[in-house]
């Protein structure tokens, strides 16, 4: 299989999702990568944000960093060595969607996944991610809805983690509409 294609199949999850208790050390999780993402690209990294159930206190999530990266243009790839030598690898291109990249680690002490996205192209999805953060960050009661949701997701068998993503759009999408209707 070529490298292309490689990057862009999904690959079958063979365990169940994992939803740990909110740890305290994450966001010095997030300042670390990001500590190693801005020496790497420097002012290359418009922006690096912490994103995800990680990043709401008191939230229970998969215990994986996500970590939203700014560039000037996300298909120029031209960032990725830099990162790779930081020890992130490519692993997914979306040319089709927002010209998505996802590079992650998986290494001790914690696991992350760096989603590149282009600030002109992706404006409305940065901007999604960083109100859907702030809003749970604030509001305990949607907070609570959301935890609840994906820890009964959790409990499920899921092919792909994608489909268990996905499965969460419904209340992801009825929280956003109260955040900003």
């Amino acid at each position: 299989m070529d490298e292309e294609a490689l990057k862009s199949e999904m690959t079958p999850h063979q365990a169940r999702i994992v939803i740990a208790d909110y740890n305290p050390a994450w966001p010095s999780w997030f300042a670390w990568d990001r500590a190693r993402i801005l020496e790497a690209l420097g002012d290359l990294a418009l922006a690096i944000e912490h994103v995800g159930s990680t990043s709401v206190p008191g939230l229970s999530a998969k215990p994986i960093i996500d970590i939203l990266l700014e560039v000037e243009d996300s298909a120029d790839e031209s960032y990725v060595p830099a990162l790779e030598a930081q020890g992130y690898e490519l692993r997914i291109r979306e040319p089709d969607w927002l010209e998505h990249r996802l590079l992650r680690r998986r290494a001790e002490p914690h696991d992350v996944n760096v989603h590149v996205f282009s600030q002109n192209h992706a404006a409305k999805e940065i901007a999604r991610m960083l109100n859907f953060r702030d809003w749970l960050r604030t509001h305990e009661d949607d907070r609570s809805r959301y935890a609840a949701t994906k820890r009964e997701l959790s409990t499920r068998e899921w092919r792909y983690v994608q489909d268990y993503a996905d499965a969460k759009t419904t209340v992801i999408e009825e929280i956003l509409t109260k955040a900003h209707p």
